[in-house]
C-alpha cells in the first residue's frame, strides 16, 4: 500500500515538474505558455482520416484473408496484426504528404506571400 501511495506521489510530482520547466522553457525562448493550447494543427484531420481508412483496410484485409485463404476463423492475432500495419500504414501516408507540403518550395513561398 505504501508503495502505491509513493508512485502515485511520484507520478503526480512528475507531471508538475515537467509542465512547470516546459512552460520556463517557452518563457525563455519568448514564448506564451498560455497560448500553446490555441495553436493551430492543420493535418490533424488528414492524420486521422488517413489513419482510419488504413485501420479499416487492415481488418478488410485480414477478414478476407482469414475468409478465404486461410479458412481459419479463430486467429485474432492476424486480425490485430493487419489493423496495425494498415494503421501504420495510414500515419506513414500522412506523414509523407505533410512532409511534402511543408518542404516544397513553391508551397513556401504562396505561404510567405500570404
Amino acid at each position: 500500500m505504501i508503495i502505491l501511495f509513493l508512485s502515485f506521489f511520484t507520478l503526480i510530482f512528475g507531471i508538475v515538474y515537467l509542465q512547470k520547466r516546459e512552460n520556463l522553457a517557452m518563457l525563455e525562448k519568448g514564448y506564451n505558455p498560455r497560448e500553446k493550447v490555441n495553436r493551430p494543427a492543420p493535418y490533424t484531420n488528414l492524420k486521422w482520416g488517413l489513419l482510419l481508412m488504413g485501420a479499416g483496410i487492415g481488418l478488410a484485409l485480414s477478414y478476407f484473408v482469414t475468409q478465404y485463404m486461410l479458412h481459419d476463423y479463430e486467429n485474432p492475432a492476424l486480425w490485430f496484426a493487419f489493423l496495425a500495419i494498415g494503421g501504420g500504414a495510414g500515419l506513414i501516408a500522412s506523414y509523407k504528404v505533410e512532409k511534402k507540403e511543408l518542404l516544397d518550395p513553391q508551397n513556401q513561398a504562396e505561404r510567405r506571400a500570404a
